[in-house]
């Protein structure tokens, strides 16, 4: 072997073992989302799930993610669903992650979280990574990272995380190594459940703003929703949460509906619907009135699945073997974490306060009959 091939051989190898070290100190530093904010974990796992043959999508932010289970659409309705939410997830990253699930699968029916409207422009860094860095690269991704970057980003930042993390030594923890390479799931295909409770005891009064006109931005990539939609023949549904705060101003209502009526897009405020729904805010919130826990999710996804079954038509879906063993090993892990959540605040699951199925009740009455 001649002295320059020995040379390249050296070089290349160097190169190798600057690249590895590198590639694994990143893996390190960058955010786990297993304890503590979780919801920066919630965008990469869809990428774990096997059969993406998903029926409805959700895209949006807390106002999806917390109030919609994922678990009880498919128990009571048998409907194939995913929730593609993280925390404050504004309208373009919505948008995004909505076409990155087209590369995989087209559902039937999108639910976007008419909420987000009120940002015109990313407010957070820290938001941002959290709703794009768990995507796989792709076009989607690209375009995600562009329409979102504050005036401080770097767009290379995204692709090298190291290059932001890497003074991030001193709040390294055991999570950071052990879940360097594979983090388990911390949502339910989707969704983020907390089974304590907080009632409602105070509403803070509305702040009156300068200006109520949704922006240019936020109306350009509700426009790309929509024709994305359109495009793919999947229908859009429009929803509003019952959070009690932030504030929902008035003005903000009359500008979706007119939206929603001019293009027919179904539209369903759920503020004015909680007690078709059956909300009560002193059982159905954890953090008083802001978002639902299991109480308030479960009697939202009995409602709201009705209304997708009966008036658009989803599929029942159970007895398909491949969605039925997926769900019940995903079901089995909801109603551990039941077990865990109530351990950890001090709930005592027997006394437990959760919507009654219909098979519950269904037995309940029978037993009361007899």
């Amino acid at each position: 072997m001649n002295q320059k091939l020995k040379n390249l051989i050296r070089i290349l190898a160097s190169v190798l073992i600057v690249i590895t070290v590198l590639f694994l100190l990143q893996k390190i530093l960058v955010p786990k989302y297993v304890t503590g904010i979780v919801e920066g974990a919630f965008v990469a796992e869809y990428y774990k799930e096997e059969n993406k043959d998903f029926d409805v999508v959700f895209v949006g932010d807390c106002e999806v993610y917390e109030n919609f289970s994922t678990a009880t659409l498919w128990e009571e309705y048998g409907i194939n669903s995913y929730i593609r939410g993280s925390a404050e997830q504004y309208i373009w990253q919505s948008y995004y992650l909505l076409k990155d699930c087209m590369r995989y699968h087209k559902p039937k029916v999108a639910v976007f979280n008419i909420q987000s409207m009120q940002f015109n422009e990313s407010q957070s860094e820290a938001y941002n990574r959290m709703s794009i860095e768990g995507m796989k690269w792709s076009f989607a991704k690209i375009g995600a990272i562009r329409a979102s970057m504050t005036a401080e980003e770097h767009f290379l930042d995204y692709v090298f995380p190291i290059l932001r993390y890497h003074s991030r030594w001193s709040e390294l923890s055991g999570d950071d190594f052990r879940y360097m390479f594979n983090s388990p799931n911390v949502s339910f295909n989707g969704y983020f459940m907390r089974v304590d409770t907080r009632p409602v005891d105070y509403i803070p009064d509305p702040v009156q703003l300068p200006d109520y006109r949704f922006g240019e931005k936020a109306w350009k990539y509700l426009d790309e929703i929509r024709k994305l939609c359109k495009k793919n023949d999947v229908r859009l549904i429009f929803v509003k949460a019952p959070s009690l705060y932030p504030t929902w101003y008035d003005e903000y209502e009359n500008q979706v509906e007119e939206y929603a009526e001019m293009y027919g897009i179904p539209y369903y405020n759920f503020l004015e619907l909680t007690e078709e729904v059956g909300l009560d805010y002193s059982t159905d919130t954890y953090d008083a009135g802001l978002h639902l826990n299991i109480n308030g999710a479960e009697k939202m996804s009995h409602y709201f699945g009705n209304i997708l079954s009966e008036q658009f038509g989803i599929d029942d879906r159970r007895g398909d073997p491949q969605l039925d063993a997926a769900w019940a090993k995903e079901i089995g892990a909801y109603e551990a974490e039941i077990d865990r959540q109530c351990v950890l605040y001090g709930v005592d699951k027997d006394t437990l306060y959760r919507y009654n199925r219909p098979a519950e009740t269904e037995e309940t009455e029978t037993e009361e009959g007899s």
